[in-house]
């Protein structure tokens, strides 16, 4: 199976950084993309203006990707709209940066939800209509975290690692069915989630010797995302800079 003529995509977390850049490569390609937020309404509508001024497509979606209300009614307004739902990009993440031995459980519980119970209240609806059509494509964005592990980033790697392991999984389970389920995990990536680190020590861990953008890692996103890729699903693709 093929998508429609307009691919139809879902990208969580799209106003900014990784989110932003994937959505405005998707739209690039051709696909209608729903731009998910949050908080950051003025940064959607500036990702939806940029995208129709490259002459694409897109709409805002508002919804809580904790909430499994808002995630299920989100998909069945996506299909009600467009009849289908050919890409999703899970994106949405938050940090909260504190070692262990001071981390509360509120910190530790807020970055699992996000990050990872996210994925599970998102994708499980999504899948569910991708198996209907037997076509998809699923991208998840982990990272470096959930591979080699950060100090003071337990929560975060943690969550990181189990969206790694629920990619792999998930992929076997779909994959007789024209679905593939992959993530990028990018490294350092000029976005605010690198706030408040120093650059100059953060560089001088990645053998590239920079910080990559929000752009290359949209450009693995899209192509994992077409319909060329269909031989690619439960890998992990490490944009890194040669971290790993």
């Amino acid at each position: 199976m093929t998508p429609a003529s307009t691919p139809i995509a879902l990208v969580t977390g799209a106003g900014r950084g990784i989110g932003r850049a994937a959505a405005l490569a998707l739209a690039k390609d051709g696909a209608h993309v729903y731009i998910n937020y949050l908080t950051a309404e003025t940064q959607s509508q500036e990702t939806l203006a940029e995208i129709e001024a490259l002459g694409g497509s897109a709409s805002l979606l508002h919804f809580d990707v904790t909430s499994g209300d808002d995630t299920a009614q989100a998909v069945k307004t996506i299909v009600k709209e467009a009849g289908t739902i050919d890409i999703l990009v899970n994106n949405a993440g938050i940090r909260e940066d504190r070692l262990l031995a001071m981390m509360k459980a509120e910190a530790w519980q807020r970055v699992l939800e996000t990050n990872l119970t996210g994925f599970y209240n998102l994708t499980k609806p999504v899948v569910k209509a991708m198996l209907k059509k037997r076509y998809g494509r699923i991208v998840n964005v982990t990272s470096t975290a959930g591979i080699l592990g950060n100090a003071g980033q337990v929560n975060y790697s943690a969550a990181k690692a189990g969206l790694i392991g629920a990619t792999k999984a998930l992929a076997r389970e779909v994959a007789n069915r024209g679905i593939t389920v992959n993530a990028v995990a990018p490294g350092f990536i000029e976005t605010r989630m690198v706030e408040g680190m120093d650059p100059d020590r953060v560089v001088q861990t990645i053998p590239a010797g920079r910080m990559g953008t929000p752009e290359e890692v949209a450009f693995a996103i899209a192509f994992l995302s077409s319909p060329g890729a269909a031989y690619i699903t439960g890998q992990v693709i490490g944009i890194n800079g040669g971290m790993v």
